[in-house]
């Protein structure tokens, strides 16, 4: 079985537990407020402004015997560069003063996920970092176009409103092909090990993530 094929099959229990959290299945569905759209947005604003620098922090601890690897890193960070802005745009879109959005504080889960990926690079192993790759670009997958579609039909919002989702329910279909490659060339069972580790971690706190939004105003509303 190949490396990556592993690491789907070690980690489908944490893969079906983030899907648990209920903010999911309520955007499939359109049972979500404008309010819950905007939170949803506003966390993937604060985790996706560092993509890049983590990425770059990962390419800079990479050892020059996986160089191969570095390569890879460089063109994600071409592929990721400016996201943050399509979903401040998409914010807008919705009729809220994105800059509002680009001075907030992040909610707790989303700047937990956050630190812990920056702690993994420099403190643990770069190579973890590719448990978060996993996860949120397998998360895309399975649920961004179906997500931009539920949302819009309940909030008939614009389509200019929904790049951020409809755009990486395409892209990372190509990033995981390229993904699943780079995964099968690594044969190091220790680095393996902390893949699968760190993919488990990162499904929990992005879940997280998840179950938080919308519990703001489910309280006010109390």
């Amino acid at each position: 079985m190949s490396f990556f094929q592993t690491l789907k099959e070690r980690t489908e229990n944490n893969r079906k537990d983030l899907y648990t959290a209920p903010m999911i299945n309520n955007a499939v569905t359109g049972d979500v407020t404008l309010g819950d759209y905007i939170d949803f947005l506003t966390q993937a604003y604060h985790h996706v402004k560092h993509t890049v620098p983590l990425l770059m922090a990962v390419g800079s601890r990479i050892p020059a015997s996986m160089e191969w690897l570095r390569t890879a890193v460089v063109e994600y960070i071409e592929e990721e560069l400016g996201h943050e802005e399509w979903i401040l745009n998409d914010i807008g879109a919705c009729g809220i003063n994105k800059e509002s959005i680009r001075h907030s504080q992040p909610a707790l889960a989303t700047e937990l996920m956050v630190a812990y990926a920056y702690d993994v690079i420099n403190r643990v192993n770069p190579i973890g970092f590719f448990g978060m790759v996993h996860v949120l670009e397998g998360t895309s997958i399975a649920t961004a176009d179906k997500a931009a579609d539920g949302i819009q039909a309940a909030l008939l919002l614009p389509n200019s409103a929904f790049t951020y989702l409809r755009s990486h329910g395409a892209l990372d279909q190509q990033h995981v092909k390229f993904f699943e490659t780079l995964m099968d060339k690594i044969t190091d069972e220790d680095q393996q090990e902390c893949i699968i580790h760190n993919t488990k971690v990162f499904y929990h706190l992005y879940g997280n993530i998840f179950r938080g939004i919308g519990f703001t105003d489910q309280q006010q509303a109390a």
